[in-house]
């Protein structure tokens, strides 16, 4: 079983950690009233692998939900060591989140050497928002990067399905970087 530590990133009041509640089955509803998140929070769980109907493609999960906070920049470095993906959350209706969006971006994951497989942008649409799905205005080398629009309102299960493929890629990527080291011990 192979275990990925994910962290959640992206601006103060995005919807962080409505999705991880969500995504980690933590809570029975969605929504409540807004309380930042104090440093970061793990949940932990276990998600079939996409594309597999074996008992031994269970991946554990460790969600890290980080604060968007820039009160807690100090402590960010020390939360991504041992990362395997990074989840970027914005909601494409503040026009400050999709600037913030770069910042998070060299922050968590050009400065950190990830592939764009172990990156994944969420455009999480609040209730009562915006429901434009196309693709944000964001900076051009963002555009590589794969970009899932979330609403849990109204297809909370599609968020779901969009996770575990996202979670997919990660593992596929884990496994060939362990296929690689051990053929490197071989040789």
């Amino acid at each position: 079983m192979f275990k990925a530590k994910i962290i959640l990133i992206g601006p103060s009041e995005s919807g962080k950690t409505v999705l991880a509640n969500f995504l980690s089955d933590t809570v029975e509803t969605i929504g409540g009233e807004y309380s930042p998140t104090q440093g970061v929070r793990i949940l932990e769980f276990e998600s079939q692998i996409e594309g597999s109907g074996d008992k031994s493609s269970l991946c554990e999960v460790e969600l890290w939900d980080c604060a968007g906070d820039f009160k807690f920049e100090s402590c960010w470095p020390a939360l991504f060591k041992g990362s395997n993906g990074v989840v970027i959350v914005f909601n494409p209706d503040v026009q400050r989140h999709l600037m913030e969006v770069e910042t998070w971006h060299s922050m968590f994951i050009s400065s950190q050497g990830l592939h764009d497989n172990q990156c994944l942008l969420m455009a999480h649409h609040k209730p009562g928002g915006g429901t434009d799905n196309g693709r944000p205005d964001l900076a051009s080398h963002l555009n590589r990067l794969p970009l899932i629009h979330t609403n849990l309102e109204e297809d909370p299960e599609a968020v779901r399905r969009e996770f575990r493929r996202y979670l997919d890629n990660v593992v596929q990527t884990l496994s060939e970087s362990q296929e690689r080291e051990e053929m490197s011990i071989i040789t």
